[in-house]
Order: structure tokens, then sequence, then C-alpha cells
């Protein structure tokens, strides 16, 4: 009420209209005003004011100085007593307000409530018209304005302010709260997006492992082993980093949830972390045996190659053998020979059936050979077989046709009996020599394959051998020349005129020299191609020993590494800052290791080209190095992340050093498993040494709190986060629901306009698209329920 009074003491001695008071006496006496003044001020201390030696009777009878002293009363418990200002009276708190009001002018320095100076640049410091209008003409015209006057027009400036300051904190809360909701929608698209990427990439690339269709020929094989290397080189790495990244950014923003009192954030369906480290698994798993399949083919493949050529050359040889071999059995030569001539033919015979029985381990071997390649699944199995399957009719019907001939002979032997023993004798001897020059000859040409010093030694062990049987050899040689001569010598002596062939064989002395020279050359080049096999295996040696020294050293670093970083992050000593530094100090060291592992790697892929499949010299293999390197690289920034968000935890909620401390000792205390990691029994057995009385309804609700994803362990972040979760100063779901009342001018919903007039335009656009339409009594048109959106903001409604 606007109540003005041209004498004071007359306005309150006939009282004034602004409050419903009790029926006044009416009547114009003394004493009728001595009775309304008292109900007015029965009904003043009623109102918590406290009125000392102030009788009606003053106040009727005009006493100026009891009246200003009442109104003072009165100004002082309603206008300025309720004035704080950091826990100061109210007269100090409404002067430390007008300093800090006026700080920003230059000349303005209020020190008190009576300097007529100060107070008009106060004024001016506001608001001219207010000035010129209203207080200028008291102030300037009062040589030494009155303290309790310039108080009261002071608390009037006070109270018009603070409900603008309250709506501007107001708007500076939901800033805030709609600031950090923002920021973790945007980790959360960015969550979802890395996980569909990662996840797309491995359902890609399974399918490409699991094809394991062998190629047919050696250089597709090597091209499939070229490709997966440039996986796990090229392809796989940034893949790998991309995991580690993504389990940093869901950690990280589950900690800033716990921080901001948020629920914690749910993936979509399949793209949790658990799902990724399972598809990431079963990539490993088919990738582990990928490796081995494709060397596996290129062994086989090799050996097939090796089948194949050495099958040609021996079908060469024995189709060579048998040319002209049918021509002989089907001769009939016998029917117009004469006595010797028959006689010579069937020795003949004798000596090729003695050849053909010496071929038949051959046939044996080229069958064998070919069954070999059936197995192995040979790509060209149609034409050995067709190719082997002649041969094998070729010698039954070459069998067949023998014994026919044979037959024959014996028939007419009966009639034929002269024999020349000496040409029987060379031939029977000569067979058997010629028979093994063969042999020799097709085993000093014969193709080999080994993968050891030893095995060649081996080689080099039997070629020895045959090299120390050549003496006796040449004794047979000369043995067999010797008979031929025999035969000369008889001729000559007893003037027999040769014909120049053997009867009982087509070999001539000069198919033995020949044979034997070959032999003797043959010889020297087998030894040239073993000690050529001798040396490329002791480059493989090589090779072996220079990968297993690396391979030696960096596995144990790994290892070791391994269980220095585990020791950092259990380590108590020290702050998280240090323990930090630490980490970024290994993190350093194995980046800087990387070198020896790209040499590494270069050495294996010496290896695989050298086509070496085994290494005694070392347990570690190329693969188990790579998966130690992942490893470690993922601890580090796994490690990394938890003193991060430790210290996140830390600065949020001011725990101190000596706290983070003792937490740690009490979860190392029963992390029997050493793991980083407590089983519910061991977080229970924690909790009773720490003094909680916890029932099962109890325990399953503070699991909810640490375990929210259901994983079966609690975390040393999750452990901090419980026993620190009334520490912190979070914003709840009430307070900015107070805010937007405020805003609202304290109505149940807001409008379009005061979002977009109170708050930054982006923040109220956020607002805008996401409250829904309010519903309720006396709603304005385009009302927005701001309560429905602040619980959903903290995950307490279904918005």
């Amino acid at each position: 009420y606007n109540v003005r009074f041209k004498d004071l003491t007359l306005g309150v001695r006939n009282g004034p209209k602004s409050e419903r008071l009790p029926k006044p006496d009416k009547g114009k006496m003394r004493f009728h005003k001595i009775a309304n003044v008292n109900k007015a001020l029965d009904f003043i201390c009623s109102k918590g004011v406290k009125l000392v030696s102030i009788g009606a009777e003053e106040i009727v009878d005009g006493n100026v100085k009891m009246t200003l002293g009442m109104i003072w009363t009165i100004i002082l418990r309603f206008a300025i007593q309720d004035i704080s200002v950091e826990e100061t009276s109210a007269k100090e708190g409404l002067l430390l307000w007008c300093q800090r009001k006026t700080a920003p002018y230059r000349n303005v320095n209020v020190q008190n409530f009576h300097i007529r100076r100060f107070l008009f640049l106060f004024f001016c410091s506001f608001s001219v018209r207010l000035l010129f209008s209203f207080f200028l003409p008291d102030i300037v015209n009062t040589p030494k304005p009155d303290e309790k006057a310039i108080m009261t027009y002071v608390s009037c400036f006070y109270h018009a302010f603070a409900g603008a300051e309250q709506a501007e904190t107001a708007a500076n809360r939901i800033c805030k709260v709609l600031a950090v909701n923002q920021e973790n929608e945007r980790l959360m698209e960015e969550y979802e997006k890395l996980a569909s990427e990662l996840l797309e990439w491995i359902r890609r690339t399974i399918p490409w492992l699991e094809n394991r269709v062998a190629e047919q020929t050696m250089r597709a094989m090597q091209q499939k082993l070229e490709d997966f290397r440039d996986y796990r080189r090229v392809h796989k790495p940034p893949r790998v980093q991309e995991k580690c990244q993504l389990e940093i950014n869901f950690n990280t923003l589950q900690t800033k949830l716990r921080l901001s009192n948020r629920p914690a954030f749910m993936p979509s369906e399949g793209k949790m972390v658990s799902d990724i480290a399972n598809a990431w698994k079963g990539l490993e798993q088919v990738e582990k045996g990928y490796e081995e399949w494709l060397l596996t083919e290129i062994r086989r493949l090799e050996r097939l190659d090796h089948l194949a050529e050495k099958f040609k050359q021996k079908c060469s040889l024995h189709e060579s053998w048998t040319t002209g071999k049918h021509t002989h059995t089907h001769s009939q030569d016998y029917e117009s020979a004469s006595l010797m001539e028959i006689r010579a033919l069937m020795r003949k015979h004798e000596a090729f059936e003695s050849d053909l029985a010496a071929h038949q381990d051959r046939v044996e071997q080229i069958a064998a050979i070919a069954q070999e390649l059936n197995e192995l699944d040979y790509h060209d199995a149609a034409t050995v077989n067709a190719r082997c399957q002649g041969i094998c009719d070729q010698w039954d019907n070459l069998g067949t046709l023998t014994q026919k001939r044979r037959d024959a002979l014996e028939r007419v032997e009966k009639l034929w009996e002269t024999i020349d023993q000496l040409y029987l004798e060379f031939a029977k001897r000569a067979a058997p020599f010629n028979n093994w020059m063969d042999g020799a000859m097709e085993d000093l040409q014969d193709m080999f394959i080994v993968h050891s010093i030893e095995e060649i030694q081996s080689l080099i062990t039997a070629h020895d051998q045959f090299k120390a049987t050549l003496p006796e050899a040449d004794k047979e040689r000369v043995a067999v020349m010797g008979i031929m001569n025999e035969i000369t010598k008889i001729a000559q002596t007893y003037g027999i005129k040769l014909s120049g062939i053997n009867p009982y064989t087509n070999l001539s002395p000069q198919d033995v020299t020949n044979k034997w020279e070959t032999v003797k050359q043959l010889v020297p080049l087998r030894d040239q191609m073993l000690q050529e096999e001798v040396a490329r295996q002791q480059a493989n040696e090589r090779l072996r020993r220079q990968f297993a020294a690396q391979a030696n050293i960096i596995g144990p670093w790994i290892q070791t590494k391994m269980e220095e970083i585990g020791h950092v992050s259990v380590d108590i000593a020290g702050s998280l800052e240090e323990q930090m530094n630490n980490l970024k100090t290994y993190e350093q060291n194995i980046i800087n290791y990387k070198s020896n592992i790209d040499k590494l790697e270069g050495d294996h892929q010496l290896i695989q080209e050298a086509l070496i499949f085994d290494n005694k010299h070392t347990n570690y293999t190329m693969e188990h190095i790579r998966v130690g390197w992942e490893q470690l690289l993922t601890t580090i920034a796994r490690t990394i992340n938890e003193v991060e968000n430790q210290i996140l935890t830390r600065d949020a909620k001011g725990i101190s050093q000596e706290q983070l401390n003792e937490f740690r000792a009490s979860f190392n205390h029963f992390d029997r498993k050493r793991n980083g990691m407590m089983d519910p029994d061991d977080f229970r057995a924690c909790l009773i040494s720490m003094g909680y009385d916890l029932g099962e309804v109890e325990f399953a609700r503070i699991m909810t709190l640490v375990d929210p994803n259901n994983t079966g362990v609690v975390t040393f972040q999750a452990f901090i986060d419980f026993m620190t979760r009334e520490t912190a100063e979070t914003d709840t779901a009430e307070q900015v629901m107070a805010s937007f009342k405020i805003l609202a001018s304290d109505k149940p919903y807001i409008t379009v306009d005061e979002l977009r007039r109170e708050l930054p335009p982006e923040q109220a656009e956020y607002c805008i698209s996401r409250m829904t339409k309010y519903i309720g009594p006396e709603g304005a048109p385009g009302a927005l329920d701001y309560i429905s959106f602040s619980s959903a903001l903290y995950g307490e409604s279904d918005l």
C-alpha cells in the first residue's frame, strides 16, 4: 500500500488502512484513539516487532521521537533485518552490498550512510531518472542526511535487485546442467558411432579370415600370405587403437555421468563394451588359425610341386626305358633262327626278364607317388592318374607279352642247345651292372627338399657312402669288360668271325663305358648341389638365430613392462599426478620400443620368405610377440585412463591424497586375485570391515550402485565413487525444478518466450525441442512441462 502522510504523528494517531485490524472503536475522544492505537500496537507485536518504552499515550499525544522510533523499528524489522551478506549484520551487509554494486564506477567509495557526497554518487551510479525524481531533493537539500532514512532508501534498491539476481542465478544453474547434458549426449553419440564402425569392420573381416578355400598354385597362396601380413601390419593396428579408444571413451563417459549425478550410460543393443570384446575375441580366434592354415597349405603345395616334378621325371625315365620293349616281345625271330641264335634269343630274353624285374620297383614308386598326390589333393590329379594308369596298363601288358615269348622260346629251346657261355656271362653280369648304373644316375639326378642342416648332412653322408662304393663298381666294370675281351681273344685265337652283336643282350661294351663316364660326371655335380643346399640351410640357420636373439629379448621385456605397469596401478606411494607421470614415461618408453618390434617383423618376413617353418632356438613366435605387444599397448592406455578418472573424481569430490591412499590400501587388501577388481564376496568383506551393517537387500542396493552394468566385479573407480558418494556437490532434479520455477514466476509450467528471454539461444532451443506440452489446469497456450523435463535429465522419468 502506498500511504502518504503530511503529518506523521497525525497519520499514526489516526492509523493507516493497509492491514485488516480488529474493528476500531467509534468516536474521536482521546480514550477512543488510545484504544485504537493499542489494537494497532498489539497487531505489530504479533508480527514479531519488539516495541520497547513505546505506549499508545505517547503516540496519541504526538510524541515525535517515540513515533519516529516506532516507525524505524517497523522498517528495520520488515525491510532491513532480513538483509544478510556473507553472514554480517543487516547494516554492515547493506553497506557491503552498496560497495560491491558501486565498485565498477570511478570516484564512488561509499563508507557510511550519512556523508552526502558519497550517497549522491551512489544513487547516480544506479539511475539518473530515479535520482532526480525521487531521491535527489531530499539528499541535496540536507547537510547531513539521516542515516536511518538513507538505509530505508537503499534497502528498496537491495530488494529490487535481489529478485533480478535470483533469476540470473537460476538461469546460470540451468545453463550449467544443460551444458553437461549436451556434452554427455555428444559422447554417447560418438561412442555409438565408433562402436558401429568397429563392429561393422569385424563383421566384414571375419568371413575373409574364415575362408579356407586353398589356391591351386604356390604363387596364389603366397599372395594370400602377403595379404594377411598387410592385414596384421596395416589394417588391424588402427582398429586395435579404435577399440582401446572406445573403452577409454566409455569409461570417461560413465565417470562424468556418475560425477554429474546422471544414470549410467547403456549403449544400444549389441554395442556394449562386452559385445565389442566378444566380437573382437571371435576375430582373434578366427585369425589365430588362419596364418597356420596358410603356412600348412604352402607346405602342402611345395610338397605337391616336388612330388609332381618327381613323378614326371620317373615317368619319363620309365617311358624312355619301355620304348621298343613291345616290339621285342612281339618279335618272332626265333622261327628262322639257327640253334645258336635260338639259344642266344633265349638268354637274351632271360636278361630282358631280369631287367623287367629290376624295373618293377620303379613302377611301384610311380604308383606310390601318384597315390600320394591324390591324397594331398593335387589340382592336376586327373592328368597324373591318367598317365599312371597308362604306365601300369603298359607294364601289365608288357609282363603278359614277356611271359608269352618265354613260353615260345622254351618250346624251341629243346631244338636248339648251343650256347655261347661267354656272351651269356657278359649279358648276366653286364645287365645288373647296367641297372646299377641306371639307378646310380637316377639317384645322382634325384631332386631333394630339406628344412635343416641335419637333413642335408644326412644326404651328404649317404652320398659319401655311395662314393665309397665306386671302387668296387669300377672293379665290376673291369670284370664285365674283361668278359668281352675274353670273347675277342677266343675269336682271335680260334679264328672265329664275330658278328659284333651279342646275341644275349643289346647292351654293348660301349654302352657300359658311356654310362660309367656319365656316372663319374654326375658325382661332382651332385657334390655341388649338396654344398649349395648346405649354404642355403646355413643361411636359414642364421636367420633362425637372428630372430631368436631378438625374440628372447623382446618377449621378457614385454612381460616385465606388463608387471611394472600393474605395480604402478596398485602402488599407494606418491600422488596420482606422480603415478600419471610414471605411466606417461612408461607409455613413451613403449612407443620408443616400437622400432624393435618392426625390426623383428622384418626378420620374421625374411624367415617366411625363406620357407622356414620352425625355430628350435626360441619359444617365442611372432604371433606371441604381436599379441603381447597389443596387450601391452591396451594395458598402458587403460591404466592411464583409470588414473585420469581417479584424478577427475578426486578433484570433483574434494578427496585428499591421504584418503585416496587409504582407499587404495583397503581395496588392495581385499583384492585377493590381484587383478585390480574385487568379487562381490570380497567387496562385502571390505564393507563389513569398515563398519557397515549389511543385509542382503542393502548389499544388493549397493551392488547396483557400484556395478550398474552387472559385470560381477567392483573396480577401484567404482569403489571410490561409492566411498565418496555423499561428499561431492552435484545438482539434483529438485534443484533444477526449483530453478525453472523461478524463471516461470512460480508457475507449474514455462513458456517459450520465458525460455528464450532467460536462457542463451542454444540452451533455450535445446529445452524447447525436448520439453513436452504442459497438461494441467490453467495452462497457457504453448506452455511446456519443465518438471518432467528436469526428471528426465537425471533418469527419473521416460521422457
